[in-house]
């Protein structure tokens, strides 16, 4: 199956590289890489070139001017572009295990988005991370990150778990099944046919909400947090505001309540 990893980013250049490398050692590899860039600066496209040039997947870069926050209107664009009929969405700030890209390709089904977690790591930690630990997968064990900081209960399990394990804990997590863009995917026809993402919304719902239009279309999610695993690296978020906050939950109750499955706000206008 052809798979498109699409990657939101904005002037991150050092967790881009590190997510970058990560995707350079998927066990799948079968899938194109697009970063989703909403208007980062010319550093950004330079770090993206060194790497396509001798990268062992196709990589394309599409970008868009920066007018403010405009994620979802990129995330639209990349959809579009997207050459696989299959579609995972992730950010620049997750390094993926190298596992990653065949976790989602052996869950993927009709009829389901896929559910993924992240373990968020602190500043220490997401700075410590280099090159040679996400090549030989050292930054993934629980022995190396607890010797930088304390693990909490969650990272450790979704790290330490074997396949059992984890399929055990996706069954009985009692975290819903919903579409959160460091980490989920679906097929590219069932989000064209939602028109994909609202691009009224600014940060803190956006992905929520574009889940629960594929719930009301008739695509369920299917967790799979403790198998499919990105580190989140930490950052600051400059962006968030109580404005953005309230009108995304007040489309998402909307969208819940009217069982809302088109956006008129989405690719096609």
């Amino acid at each position: 199956m052809k798979i498109s990893v699409v990657v939101s980013t904005y002037n991150a250049e050092e967790w881009l590289e590190k997510v970058l490398i990560g995707y350079s050692v998927q066990t799948y590899k079968d899938f194109e890489l697009i970063v989703a860039d909403d208007g980062s600066r010319e550093q950004t496209k330079e770090l993206i070139d060194s790497y396509a040039a001798s990268y062992p997947v196709p990589v394309r870069h599409l970008w868009h001017e920066d007018l403010g926050y405009r994620r979802q209107e990129i995330l639209n664009v990349a959809i579009v572009e997207a050459a696989g009929d299959y579609i995972i969405m992730t950010d620049g700030d997750c390094i993926p295990r190298a596992d990653f890209v065949e976790v989602h390709a052996k869950y993927a089904q009709k009829g389901r988005f896929l559910s993924g977690g992240y373990c968020k790591l602190p500043m220490k930690s997401s700075k410590a991370i280099a090159k040679a630990d996400i090549l030989n997968g050292n930054c993934f064990k629980t022995s190396w990150l607890s010797k930088i900081e304390k693990l909490n209960f969650s990272n450790y399990l979704k790290l330490a778990a074997n396949s059992l394990v984890a399929n055990i804990a996706d069954l009985i997590t009692p975290t819903n099944a919903s579409f959160n863009n460091c980490n989920s995917s679906a097929f590219k026809a069932d989000m064209i046919a939602i028109n994909g993402y609202d691009e009224r919304m600014k940060y803190g719902g956006p992905d929520r909400e574009f889940g629960e239009r594929l719930e009301n279309y008739g695509v369920k999610g299917l967790q799979i947090r403790h198998n499919a695993i990105v580190l989140h690296l930490d950052h600051a978020r400059g962006y968030k505001t109580p404005e953005s906050l309230a009108a995304n939950l007040a489309i998402r109750k909307e969208v819940r309540d009217k069982k809302i499955k088109w956006t008129p706000f989405g690719i096609v206008k």
